[in-house]
Protein backbone atom coordinates (compact mmCIF):
# COMPACT_ATOMS: atom_id res chain seq x y z
CA UNK A 1 0.00 0.00 0.00
CA UNK A 2 2.55 2.59 1.11
CA UNK A 3 4.92 1.41 -1.61
CA UNK A 4 2.25 2.48 -4.12
CA UNK A 5 1.96 5.86 -2.43
CA UNK A 6 5.73 6.23 -2.62
CA UNK A 7 5.68 5.40 -6.30
CA UNK A 8 3.07 8.09 -6.93
CA UNK A 9 4.98 10.67 -4.90
CA UNK A 10 8.17 9.68 -6.68
CA UNK A 11 6.35 10.08 -9.99
CA UNK A 12 5.27 13.62 -9.12
CA UNK A 13 8.77 14.56 -7.96
CA UNK A 14 10.19 13.17 -11.21
CA UNK A 15 8.04 15.51 -13.29
CA UNK A 16 8.01 18.50 -10.93
CA UNK A 17 10.69 20.39 -12.84
CA UNK A 18 8.85 19.82 -16.10
CA UNK A 19 5.52 20.85 -14.60
CA UNK A 20 6.76 24.20 -13.27
CA UNK A 21 8.93 25.11 -16.23
CA UNK A 22 7.78 27.65 -18.86
CA UNK A 23 5.55 25.96 -21.47
CA UNK A 24 7.87 26.40 -24.43
CA UNK A 25 11.24 26.97 -22.80
CA UNK A 26 12.62 23.64 -24.06
CA UNK A 27 14.90 23.45 -27.07
CA UNK A 28 13.12 20.26 -28.16
CA UNK A 29 11.02 20.21 -31.31
CA UNK A 30 7.26 20.40 -30.93
CA UNK A 31 6.76 16.76 -31.82
CA UNK A 32 9.48 15.70 -29.37
CA UNK A 33 7.70 17.61 -26.63
CA UNK A 34 4.34 16.10 -27.65
CA UNK A 35 5.92 12.65 -27.59
CA UNK A 36 7.43 13.28 -24.17
CA UNK A 37 4.12 14.51 -22.80
CA UNK A 38 2.29 11.53 -24.26
CA UNK A 39 4.74 9.20 -22.54
CA UNK A 40 4.28 11.08 -19.27
CA UNK A 41 0.50 10.75 -19.52
CA UNK A 42 0.86 7.02 -20.17
CA UNK A 43 3.24 6.65 -17.18
CA UNK A 44 0.83 8.62 -15.04
CA UNK A 45 -2.08 6.40 -16.08
CA UNK A 46 -0.03 3.32 -15.17
CA UNK A 47 0.91 4.86 -11.80
CA UNK A 48 -2.60 5.78 -10.73
CA UNK A 49 -4.33 2.70 -12.16
CA UNK A 50 -3.56 0.44 -9.12
CA UNK A 51 -4.50 3.29 -6.78
CA UNK A 52 -7.83 3.67 -8.54
CA UNK A 53 -8.45 -0.07 -8.17
CA UNK A 54 -7.51 -0.03 -4.48
CA UNK A 55 -9.58 3.09 -3.98
CA UNK A 56 -12.60 1.38 -5.55
CA UNK A 57 -12.01 -1.71 -3.39
CA UNK A 58 -11.72 0.43 -0.27
CA UNK A 59 -14.91 2.25 -1.13
CA UNK A 60 -16.71 -1.08 -1.41
CA UNK A 61 -15.29 -2.17 1.96
CA UNK A 62 -16.30 1.14 3.53
CA UNK A 63 -19.83 0.74 2.19
CA UNK A 64 -19.90 -2.83 3.52
CA UNK A 65 -18.64 -1.64 6.91
CA UNK A 66 -21.33 1.06 6.98
CA UNK A 67 -23.99 -1.57 6.32
CA UNK A 68 -22.57 -3.87 9.02
CA UNK A 69 -22.34 -1.01 11.53
CA UNK A 70 -25.93 -0.07 10.80
CA UNK A 71 -26.97 -3.70 11.27
CA UNK A 72 -24.99 -3.93 14.53
CA UNK A 73 -26.49 -0.70 15.81
CA UNK A 74 -29.94 -2.13 15.05
CA UNK A 75 -29.07 -5.32 16.94
CA UNK A 76 -27.75 -3.32 19.90
CA UNK A 77 -30.96 -1.29 19.95
CA UNK A 78 -33.01 -4.50 19.84
CA UNK A 79 -30.98 -6.02 22.68
CA UNK A 80 -31.34 -2.86 24.73
CA UNK A 81 -35.12 -2.99 24.29
CA UNK A 82 -35.20 -6.68 25.22
CA UNK A 83 -33.04 -5.98 28.28
CA UNK A 84 -35.42 -3.26 29.41
CA UNK A 85 -38.37 -5.65 28.95
CA UNK A 86 -36.58 -8.45 30.82
CA UNK A 87 -35.55 -6.15 33.63
CA UNK A 88 -39.16 -4.93 33.91
CA UNK A 89 -40.42 -8.52 33.99
CA UNK A 90 -37.82 -9.35 36.64
CA UNK A 91 -38.94 -6.47 38.84
CA UNK A 92 -42.56 -7.65 38.57
CA UNK A 93 -41.51 -11.21 39.35
CA UNK A 94 -39.49 -10.04 42.34
CA UNK A 95 -42.54 -8.19 43.69
CA UNK A 96 -44.73 -11.27 43.20
CA UNK A 97 -42.14 -13.51 44.86
CA UNK A 98 -41.76 -11.15 47.78
CA UNK A 99 -45.50 -11.10 48.30
CA UNK A 100 -45.73 -14.88 48.11
CA UNK A 101 -42.79 -15.43 50.46
CA UNK A 102 -44.35 -13.04 52.95
CA UNK A 103 -47.65 -14.90 52.82
CA UNK A 104 -45.80 -18.22 53.00
CA UNK A 105 -43.91 -17.03 56.07
CA UNK A 106 -47.09 -15.83 57.78
CA UNK A 107 -48.94 -19.00 56.97
CA UNK A 108 -46.00 -21.17 57.93
CA UNK A 109 -46.20 -19.70 61.39
CA UNK A 110 -49.75 -20.88 61.50
CA UNK A 111 -48.67 -24.38 60.58
CA UNK A 112 -48.34 -26.66 63.64
CA UNK A 113 -47.43 -30.36 63.19
CA UNK A 114 -49.20 -31.22 66.50
CA UNK A 115 -52.34 -29.54 65.17
CA UNK A 116 -52.17 -31.74 62.09
CA UNK A 117 -51.62 -34.78 64.37
CA UNK A 118 -54.63 -34.00 66.67
CA UNK A 119 -56.97 -32.56 64.03
CA UNK A 120 -57.49 -35.01 61.24
CA UNK A 121 -60.14 -32.81 59.62
CA UNK A 122 -57.82 -29.82 59.24
CA UNK A 123 -54.67 -31.69 58.44
CA UNK A 124 -55.46 -32.37 54.77
CA UNK A 125 -56.14 -28.68 53.93
CA UNK A 126 -53.12 -27.46 55.82
CA UNK A 127 -50.79 -29.91 54.10
CA UNK A 128 -52.28 -29.02 50.70
CA UNK A 129 -51.85 -25.28 51.38
CA UNK A 130 -48.35 -25.74 52.63
CA UNK A 131 -47.40 -27.76 49.54
CA UNK A 132 -48.96 -25.16 47.22
CA UNK A 133 -46.91 -22.34 48.75
CA UNK A 134 -43.76 -24.43 48.42
CA UNK A 135 -44.52 -25.14 44.75
CA UNK A 136 -45.26 -21.51 43.86
CA UNK A 137 -42.15 -20.28 45.62
CA UNK A 138 -40.04 -22.87 43.75
CA UNK A 139 -41.56 -21.74 40.44
CA UNK A 140 -40.92 -18.09 41.27
CA UNK A 141 -37.36 -18.92 42.22
CA UNK A 142 -36.89 -20.78 38.91
CA UNK A 143 -38.40 -17.88 36.93
CA UNK A 144 -36.21 -15.34 38.70
CA UNK A 145 -33.19 -17.54 38.08
CA UNK A 146 -34.09 -17.75 34.36
CA UNK A 147 -34.64 -14.01 34.12
CA UNK A 148 -31.33 -13.33 35.79
CA UNK A 149 -29.57 -15.72 33.39
CA UNK A 150 -31.32 -14.05 30.41
CA UNK A 151 -30.26 -10.66 31.65
CA UNK A 152 -26.69 -11.84 32.10
CA UNK A 153 -26.70 -13.29 28.56
CA UNK A 154 -28.28 -10.19 27.06
CA UNK A 155 -25.79 -7.95 28.84
CA UNK A 156 -22.92 -10.10 27.59
CA UNK A 157 -24.27 -9.91 24.03
CA UNK A 158 -24.74 -6.18 24.35
CA UNK A 159 -21.18 -5.73 25.55
CA UNK A 160 -19.93 -7.92 22.68
CA UNK A 161 -21.98 -6.01 20.10
CA UNK A 162 -20.86 -2.68 21.51
CA UNK A 163 -17.27 -3.90 21.16
CA UNK A 164 -17.97 -5.03 17.58
CA UNK A 165 -19.55 -1.69 16.83
CA UNK A 166 -16.48 0.15 18.14
CA UNK A 167 -14.21 -2.17 16.17
CA UNK A 168 -16.22 -1.62 12.97
CA UNK A 169 -16.29 2.12 13.52
CA UNK A 170 -12.51 2.13 14.02
CA UNK A 171 -12.04 0.01 10.88
CA UNK A 172 -14.36 2.29 8.92
CA UNK A 173 -12.45 5.35 10.13
CA UNK A 174 -9.13 3.78 9.12
CA UNK A 175 -10.47 2.81 5.72
CA UNK A 176 -11.96 6.25 5.18
CA UNK A 177 -8.63 7.79 6.16
CA UNK A 178 -6.84 5.56 3.66
CA UNK A 179 -9.54 6.20 1.08
CA UNK A 180 -9.22 9.95 1.62
CA UNK A 181 -5.47 9.75 1.11
CA UNK A 182 -5.91 7.65 -2.02
CA UNK A 183 -8.57 10.02 -3.34
CA UNK A 184 -6.24 12.94 -2.74
CA UNK A 185 -3.38 11.25 -4.57
CA UNK A 186 -5.62 10.27 -7.46
CA UNK A 187 -6.99 13.82 -7.68
CA UNK A 188 -3.45 15.20 -7.78
CA UNK A 189 -2.60 12.76 -10.53
CA UNK A 190 -5.75 13.55 -12.49
CA UNK A 191 -5.17 17.30 -12.11
CA UNK A 192 -1.59 16.86 -13.28
CA UNK A 193 -2.75 14.77 -16.20
CA UNK A 194 -5.30 17.46 -17.08
CA UNK A 195 -2.57 20.11 -17.11
CA UNK A 196 -0.45 17.91 -19.35
CA UNK A 197 -3.37 17.40 -21.72
CA UNK A 198 -3.91 21.16 -21.89
CA UNK A 199 -0.26 21.70 -22.63
CA UNK A 200 -0.42 19.00 -25.26
CA UNK A 201 -3.27 20.87 -26.89
CA UNK A 202 -1.22 24.07 -26.80
CA UNK A 203 1.60 22.32 -28.60
CA UNK A 204 -0.80 20.92 -31.18
CA UNK A 205 -2.25 24.40 -31.65
CA UNK A 206 1.26 25.74 -32.31
CA UNK A 207 1.86 22.88 -34.73
CA UNK A 208 -1.29 23.94 -36.59
CA UNK A 209 -0.46 27.66 -36.69
CA UNK A 210 0.04 27.50 -40.45
CA UNK A 211 -1.53 30.68 -41.77
CA UNK A 212 -2.04 34.38 -41.23
CA UNK A 213 -5.30 35.55 -39.72
CA UNK A 214 -5.87 38.35 -42.22
CA UNK A 215 -5.61 38.81 -45.97
CA UNK A 216 -2.56 41.05 -45.71
CA UNK A 217 -0.98 42.97 -48.56
CA UNK A 218 -2.31 40.68 -51.29
CA UNK A 219 -5.21 38.33 -51.77
CA UNK A 220 -4.63 34.73 -50.78
CA UNK A 221 -3.47 32.72 -53.78
CA UNK A 222 -5.62 29.88 -55.06
CA UNK A 223 -4.25 26.35 -54.74
CA UNK A 224 -5.87 24.02 -57.32
CA UNK A 225 -4.87 20.93 -55.31
CA UNK A 226 -6.88 22.15 -52.31
CA UNK A 227 -10.09 22.49 -54.31
CA UNK A 228 -12.89 19.93 -54.34
CA UNK A 229 -12.58 19.46 -58.12
CA UNK A 230 -8.98 18.27 -57.92
CA UNK A 231 -8.31 14.75 -59.23
CA UNK A 232 -5.98 12.88 -56.84
CA UNK A 233 -5.55 9.99 -59.27
CA UNK A 234 -7.22 7.31 -57.18
CA UNK A 235 -10.68 6.33 -56.03
CA UNK A 236 -12.33 6.24 -53.60
CA UNK A 237 -10.77 9.43 -52.29
CA UNK A 238 -11.65 11.44 -49.17
CA UNK A 239 -10.82 15.00 -48.10
CA UNK A 240 -11.77 17.34 -45.28
CA UNK A 241 -12.61 20.91 -46.30
CA UNK A 242 -12.73 23.83 -43.88
CA UNK A 243 -15.15 26.71 -44.26
CA UNK A 244 -13.02 29.71 -43.33
CA UNK A 245 -10.31 30.17 -40.72
CA UNK A 246 -9.27 30.77 -38.02
CA UNK A 247 -11.27 32.35 -35.17
CA UNK A 248 -14.21 33.49 -37.33
CA UNK A 249 -15.02 36.46 -35.06
CA UNK A 250 -15.86 40.03 -35.95
CA UNK A 251 -15.47 41.37 -39.47
CA UNK A 252 -14.74 39.02 -42.34
CA UNK A 253 -12.40 40.88 -44.68
CA UNK A 254 -13.48 38.96 -47.76
CA UNK A 255 -17.07 39.28 -46.55
CA UNK A 256 -16.64 43.07 -46.30
CA UNK A 257 -15.20 43.03 -49.83
CA UNK A 258 -18.21 41.08 -51.09
CA UNK A 259 -20.62 43.42 -49.32
CA UNK A 260 -18.86 46.49 -50.77
CA UNK A 261 -19.09 45.00 -54.28
CA UNK A 262 -22.77 44.46 -53.54
CA UNK A 263 -23.24 48.20 -52.87
CA UNK A 264 -23.03 48.42 -49.05
CA UNK A 265 -21.23 51.39 -47.44
CA UNK A 266 -18.72 51.07 -44.60
CA UNK A 267 -21.28 51.81 -41.87
CA UNK A 268 -23.66 49.08 -43.07
CA UNK A 269 -20.73 46.67 -43.35
CA UNK A 270 -19.50 47.36 -39.81
CA UNK A 271 -22.98 47.05 -38.31
CA UNK A 272 -23.40 43.70 -40.06
CA UNK A 273 -20.32 42.35 -38.25
CA UNK A 274 -20.32 44.19 -34.90
CA UNK A 275 -24.04 44.45 -34.14
CA UNK A 276 -25.55 47.29 -32.08
CA UNK A 277 -22.94 49.99 -32.73
CA UNK A 278 -22.54 53.51 -34.03
CA UNK A 279 -19.70 55.29 -35.80
CA UNK A 280 -18.36 58.40 -34.03
CA UNK A 281 -15.71 60.90 -35.00
CA UNK A 282 -13.51 61.82 -32.03
CA UNK A 283 -10.18 63.50 -31.34
CA UNK A 284 -7.36 61.01 -31.83
CA UNK A 285 -4.11 60.75 -29.86
CA UNK A 286 -1.16 62.21 -31.72
CA UNK A 287 0.91 59.02 -31.43
CA UNK A 288 0.78 55.37 -30.42
CA UNK A 289 3.31 53.13 -28.67
CA UNK A 290 4.27 50.11 -30.74
CA UNK A 291 6.89 47.40 -30.41
CA UNK A 292 8.93 49.24 -33.07
CA UNK A 293 8.71 52.59 -31.28
CA UNK A 294 6.31 55.52 -30.88
CA UNK A 295 4.64 56.35 -34.19
CA UNK A 296 2.33 59.19 -35.32
CA UNK A 297 -1.07 57.60 -35.07
CA UNK A 298 -3.15 58.67 -38.10
CA UNK A 299 -0.46 59.61 -40.63
CA UNK A 300 2.04 56.83 -39.99
CA UNK A 301 0.76 53.89 -37.95
CA UNK A 302 -2.67 53.57 -39.59
CA UNK A 303 -1.30 54.21 -43.09
CA UNK A 304 1.21 51.41 -42.48
CA UNK A 305 -1.44 48.85 -41.44
CA UNK A 306 -1.13 45.98 -43.94
CA UNK A 307 -4.27 43.97 -43.22
CA UNK A 308 -6.28 44.35 -46.44
CA UNK A 309 -5.11 44.57 -50.09
CA UNK A 310 -5.15 48.19 -51.28
CA UNK A 311 -5.97 46.98 -54.79
CA UNK A 312 -9.43 45.98 -53.61
CA UNK A 313 -10.28 49.67 -53.80
CA UNK A 314 -9.86 49.46 -57.57
CA UNK A 315 -12.30 46.52 -57.81
CA UNK A 316 -15.38 47.91 -56.05
CA UNK A 317 -14.02 47.42 -52.55
CA UNK A 318 -13.36 51.00 -51.42
CA UNK A 319 -16.05 50.81 -48.74
CA UNK A 320 -14.42 47.60 -47.46
CA UNK A 321 -11.11 49.49 -47.13
CA UNK A 322 -12.87 52.21 -45.13
CA UNK A 323 -14.54 49.63 -42.89
CA UNK A 324 -11.09 48.07 -42.33
CA UNK A 325 -9.55 51.44 -41.48
CA UNK A 326 -12.21 52.15 -38.83
CA UNK A 327 -11.97 48.64 -37.39
CA UNK A 328 -8.15 48.82 -37.29
CA UNK A 329 -8.23 52.28 -35.67
CA UNK A 330 -10.69 51.10 -32.99
CA UNK A 331 -8.74 47.88 -32.38
CA UNK A 332 -5.47 49.79 -31.90
CA UNK A 333 -7.00 52.29 -29.47
CA UNK A 334 -8.70 49.57 -27.43
CA UNK A 335 -5.49 47.51 -27.31
CA UNK A 336 -3.52 50.43 -25.86
CA UNK A 337 -6.08 51.34 -23.17
CA UNK A 338 -7.77 54.31 -24.86
CA UNK A 339 -11.47 54.77 -24.04
CA UNK A 340 -14.22 57.30 -24.67
CA UNK A 341 -13.89 58.57 -21.10
CA UNK A 342 -10.12 58.35 -20.83
CA UNK A 343 -8.61 59.66 -24.06
CA UNK A 344 -5.05 58.61 -23.15
CA UNK A 345 -3.35 55.56 -24.65
CA UNK A 346 -0.91 54.06 -22.15
CA UNK A 347 -0.30 50.59 -23.55
CA UNK A 348 1.84 49.21 -26.35
CA UNK A 349 0.63 47.34 -29.43
CA UNK A 350 2.67 44.80 -31.39
CA UNK A 351 3.16 45.13 -35.14
CA UNK A 352 2.68 41.45 -36.06
CA UNK A 353 -0.42 39.41 -36.80
CA UNK A 354 -0.69 38.71 -33.05
CA UNK A 355 -2.08 42.29 -32.92
CA UNK A 356 -2.22 44.17 -36.21
CA UNK A 357 0.35 43.95 -38.99
CA UNK A 358 2.26 47.21 -39.54
CA UNK A 359 4.77 47.37 -42.40
CA UNK A 360 6.96 50.17 -43.67
CA UNK A 361 6.42 48.78 -47.19
CA UNK A 362 2.70 49.55 -46.85
CA UNK A 363 3.53 52.96 -45.35
CA UNK A 364 5.77 53.76 -48.31
CA UNK A 365 3.30 52.45 -50.92
CA UNK A 366 -0.21 52.57 -49.44
CA UNK A 367 -2.23 53.05 -52.64
CA UNK A 368 -5.96 53.54 -52.05
CA UNK A 369 -5.55 52.33 -48.46
CA UNK A 370 -4.22 55.80 -47.56
CA UNK A 371 -7.38 57.32 -49.01
CA UNK A 372 -9.51 55.02 -46.85
CA UNK A 373 -7.61 56.09 -43.72
CA UNK A 374 -7.89 59.79 -44.61
CA UNK A 375 -11.59 59.64 -45.48
CA UNK A 376 -12.42 57.99 -42.13
CA UNK A 377 -10.00 60.08 -40.05
CA UNK A 378 -10.95 60.04 -36.35
CA UNK A 379 -13.81 57.58 -36.84
CA UNK A 380 -14.18 54.75 -34.30
CA UNK A 381 -16.74 52.06 -33.55
CA UNK A 382 -18.72 52.67 -30.35
CA UNK A 383 -21.04 50.20 -28.60
CA UNK A 384 -24.57 51.55 -28.14
CA UNK A 385 -24.83 49.48 -24.97
CA UNK A 386 -21.69 50.78 -23.24
CA UNK A 387 -20.96 54.01 -25.18
CA UNK A 388 -17.36 52.83 -25.34
CA UNK A 389 -15.06 51.21 -27.86
CA UNK A 390 -14.24 47.49 -27.74
CA UNK A 391 -11.94 44.96 -29.37
CA UNK A 392 -13.00 44.91 -33.02
CA UNK A 393 -11.82 41.48 -34.10
CA UNK A 394 -11.49 40.69 -37.79
CA UNK A 395 -10.02 37.94 -39.96
CA UNK A 396 -9.73 36.93 -43.59
CA UNK A 397 -12.56 34.44 -43.96
CA UNK A 398 -15.19 32.96 -41.63
CA UNK A 399 -16.69 30.46 -44.06
CA UNK A 400 -20.02 32.26 -44.19
CA UNK A 401 -20.78 31.99 -40.46
CA UNK A 402 -19.53 34.52 -37.91
CA UNK A 403 -19.00 33.41 -34.31
CA UNK A 404 -20.29 35.56 -31.47
CA UNK A 405 -17.99 37.11 -28.85
CA UNK A 406 -17.95 39.66 -26.04
CA UNK A 407 -15.45 42.48 -25.43
CA UNK A 408 -15.64 45.32 -22.91
CA UNK A 409 -19.25 44.29 -22.11
CA UNK A 410 -20.25 44.64 -25.76
CA UNK A 411 -21.65 41.40 -27.19
CA UNK A 412 -21.57 40.44 -30.86
CA UNK A 413 -24.07 37.77 -31.82
CA UNK A 414 -23.44 34.76 -34.05
CA UNK A 415 -24.63 35.51 -37.55
CA UNK A 416 -24.63 34.13 -41.08
CA UNK A 417 -22.63 36.29 -43.49
CA UNK A 418 -24.93 35.69 -46.43
CA UNK A 419 -27.12 37.73 -48.75
CA UNK A 420 -30.28 36.30 -47.16
CA UNK A 421 -28.91 36.89 -43.64
CA UNK A 422 -29.34 33.29 -42.54
CA UNK A 423 -28.34 29.71 -43.31
CA UNK A 424 -30.93 29.13 -46.05
CA UNK A 425 -28.78 30.58 -48.86
CA UNK A 426 -25.46 29.34 -47.46
CA UNK A 427 -22.95 28.51 -48.84
CA UNK A 428 -23.67 29.65 -52.41
CA UNK A 429 -24.62 33.23 -51.49
CA UNK A 430 -22.09 33.82 -48.75
CA UNK A 431 -20.43 37.20 -49.27
CA UNK A 432 -16.97 35.65 -48.97
CA UNK A 433 -17.73 33.26 -51.82
CA UNK A 434 -19.03 36.15 -53.91
CA UNK A 435 -15.73 37.95 -53.21
CA UNK A 436 -13.73 34.90 -54.29
CA UNK A 437 -11.95 34.00 -51.05
CA UNK A 438 -9.54 31.12 -51.55
CA UNK A 439 -10.06 30.23 -47.87
CA UNK A 440 -13.85 30.01 -48.07
CA UNK A 441 -13.79 26.25 -48.78
CA UNK A 442 -10.30 24.81 -48.64
CA UNK A 443 -8.48 21.54 -48.01
CA UNK A 444 -5.39 22.32 -45.93
CA UNK A 445 -2.31 20.18 -46.51
CA UNK A 446 0.74 22.48 -46.27
CA UNK A 447 2.57 24.01 -43.33
CA UNK A 448 2.90 27.72 -42.76
CA UNK A 449 6.34 27.62 -44.36
CA UNK A 450 4.73 25.91 -47.38
CA UNK A 451 6.09 22.42 -46.69
CA UNK A 452 3.81 19.73 -48.11
CA UNK A 453 5.18 16.94 -45.84
CA UNK A 454 5.13 14.32 -48.57
CA UNK A 455 1.62 15.23 -49.80
CA UNK A 456 0.78 16.99 -53.06
CA UNK A 457 -2.92 17.37 -52.17
CA UNK A 458 -5.30 16.94 -49.21
CA UNK A 459 -6.96 13.76 -50.50
CA UNK A 460 -6.75 10.48 -48.57
CA UNK A 461 -7.15 6.95 -49.86
CA UNK A 462 -9.54 4.38 -48.38
CA UNK A 463 -7.10 2.87 -45.88
CA UNK A 464 -5.83 6.28 -44.71
CA UNK A 465 -9.31 7.61 -44.12
CA UNK A 466 -10.47 4.38 -42.45
CA UNK A 467 -7.49 4.68 -40.09
CA UNK A 468 -8.66 8.17 -39.10
CA UNK A 469 -12.19 6.91 -38.53
CA UNK A 470 -10.84 4.11 -36.32
CA UNK A 471 -8.99 6.77 -34.29
CA UNK A 472 -12.21 8.76 -33.94
CA UNK A 473 -14.07 5.58 -32.99
CA UNK A 474 -11.50 4.79 -30.30
CA UNK A 475 -11.61 8.35 -28.94
CA UNK A 476 -15.42 8.47 -28.90
CA UNK A 477 -15.40 5.36 -26.69
CA UNK A 478 -12.48 6.24 -24.40
CA UNK A 479 -11.82 10.00 -24.70
CA UNK A 480 -8.14 9.08 -24.65
CA UNK A 481 -6.01 10.52 -27.47
CA UNK A 482 -2.62 9.48 -26.04
CA UNK A 483 -1.82 7.00 -28.82
CA UNK A 484 -3.70 8.68 -31.66
CA UNK A 485 -1.07 11.06 -33.02
CA UNK A 486 -0.37 10.77 -36.73
CA UNK A 487 1.54 7.65 -37.74
CA UNK A 488 2.67 9.16 -41.05
CA UNK A 489 4.34 12.55 -40.55
CA UNK A 490 5.70 12.82 -44.07
CA UNK A 491 9.03 13.85 -42.60
CA UNK A 492 7.59 16.90 -40.80
CA UNK A 493 7.23 17.85 -37.13
CA UNK A 494 10.31 16.03 -35.87
CA UNK A 495 9.17 12.54 -36.83
CA UNK A 496 6.60 10.10 -35.52
CA UNK A 497 5.52 9.88 -31.91
CA UNK A 498 6.92 6.55 -30.61
CA UNK A 499 3.73 6.06 -28.58
CA UNK A 500 1.50 6.45 -31.63
CA UNK A 501 -0.32 3.26 -32.58
CA UNK A 502 0.20 1.85 -36.05
CA UNK A 503 -2.92 1.38 -38.21
CA UNK A 504 -2.83 -2.36 -37.43
CA UNK A 505 -2.57 -1.79 -33.67
CA UNK A 506 -5.36 0.75 -33.83
CA UNK A 507 -7.53 -1.81 -35.61
CA UNK A 508 -6.86 -4.25 -32.78
CA UNK A 509 -7.75 -1.60 -30.19
CA UNK A 510 -11.17 -0.88 -31.74
CA UNK A 511 -12.09 -4.52 -32.38
CA UNK A 512 -14.29 -4.53 -29.27
CA UNK A 513 -15.64 -1.01 -29.92
CA UNK A 514 -17.57 -1.63 -33.13
CA UNK A 515 -14.57 -1.70 -35.47
CA UNK A 516 -12.25 -1.90 -37.15
CA UNK A 517 -13.61 0.13 -40.05
CA UNK A 518 -12.05 -0.82 -43.40
CA UNK A 519 -14.32 0.76 -45.99
CA UNK A 520 -16.51 3.87 -46.10
CA UNK A 521 -19.59 3.73 -48.31
CA UNK A 522 -21.13 7.17 -47.79
CA UNK A 523 -20.80 10.36 -45.73
CA UNK A 524 -23.38 12.83 -44.43
CA UNK A 525 -22.57 16.05 -42.55
CA UNK A 526 -25.04 17.85 -40.25
CA UNK A 527 -24.59 21.63 -39.85
CA UNK A 528 -25.89 23.54 -36.85
CA UNK A 529 -27.78 26.81 -37.32
CA UNK A 530 -25.22 28.20 -34.87
CA UNK A 531 -22.52 27.95 -37.55
CA UNK A 532 -20.56 24.76 -36.86
CA UNK A 533 -20.46 21.14 -37.95
CA UNK A 534 -22.63 19.28 -35.49
CA UNK A 535 -22.40 15.64 -36.63
CA UNK A 536 -20.48 13.62 -39.17
CA UNK A 537 -22.23 10.40 -40.22
CA UNK A 538 -20.56 7.47 -41.96
CA UNK A 539 -21.94 4.32 -43.52
CA UNK A 540 -19.16 1.71 -43.35
CA UNK A 541 -18.50 -1.99 -43.66
CA UNK A 542 -19.01 -2.15 -39.87
CA UNK A 543 -22.32 -0.32 -39.90
CA UNK A 544 -23.35 3.29 -39.42
CA UNK A 545 -21.50 5.71 -37.14
CA UNK A 546 -22.28 9.28 -36.08
CA UNK A 547 -19.49 11.32 -34.50
CA UNK A 548 -19.58 14.67 -32.72
CA UNK A 549 -18.21 17.38 -35.02
CA UNK A 550 -15.74 18.85 -32.53
CA UNK A 551 -14.38 15.40 -31.59
CA UNK A 552 -14.00 14.44 -35.24
CA UNK A 553 -12.10 17.67 -35.97
CA UNK A 554 -9.76 17.16 -33.02
CA UNK A 555 -8.87 13.57 -33.86
CA UNK A 556 -8.70 14.22 -37.61
CA UNK A 557 -6.10 16.93 -36.93
CA UNK A 558 -4.13 14.57 -34.66
CA UNK A 559 -4.24 11.51 -36.89
CA UNK A 560 -4.25 12.81 -40.47
CA UNK A 561 -0.91 12.24 -42.26
CA UNK A 562 1.53 15.03 -43.08
CA UNK A 563 0.21 18.55 -42.62
CA UNK A 564 -3.38 17.69 -43.54
CA UNK A 565 -5.65 19.40 -41.04
CA UNK A 566 -9.00 21.05 -40.37
CA UNK A 567 -8.80 24.76 -39.63
CA UNK A 568 -12.41 25.47 -38.76
CA UNK A 569 -15.19 23.97 -36.66
CA UNK A 570 -17.39 24.50 -39.74
CA UNK A 571 -16.22 21.81 -42.16
CA UNK A 572 -17.28 19.19 -44.67
CA UNK A 573 -16.03 15.75 -45.71
CA UNK A 574 -15.95 14.94 -49.44
CA UNK A 575 -15.84 11.50 -51.05
CA UNK A 576 -15.18 10.89 -54.73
Amino acid sequence: MYLKFSLVLSFFLTFASFFFSPPFASSKTIDEEINEISRQIADLENAISPLKKESASLQQKINSAKIQISKTESQVQDLSKRLIDKESDLEVQKILLSSRVRRYYINSKKYNPLLIFFSAAASTDLVRQYSWYQSVISQDKATISRYIQDIITLNQNKVRLEAEKLKLASLKQNMESRFGFLSGEIKKAEDYKKVLSQRQQQLIAEKNAMFNTSVGDVSVSDDPASRVDYNPGFSPAFAAFSFGAPHRKGMSQFGAFGRAKNGQNYETILKAYYGDIRIETVDMPGSIKTTVGVLPFEDNYLVGIAEMPAKWGEDGGMEALKAQAIAARTYALNSTGWSMSNRNSTGTICVTEACQVYKTSRLNSPGLWKNAVAETRGKVIVSNKTSNIFSTFYASTAGGAINGYTSNDHSVSQTWDTKCGNQSCWPNEAYEKVAGSGWFYKGWYKTRSNLSCGRSHPWLNQSEFADILNAVLYFSNTHDSTHLSQYDTGGCFGGRDPDSWSPDELKRQVADKGGPISAVNSILVDYSTAGYTQKVRFSTDKGDFAFNGDEFKEIFTLRAPGAITLKSSLFNIEKK
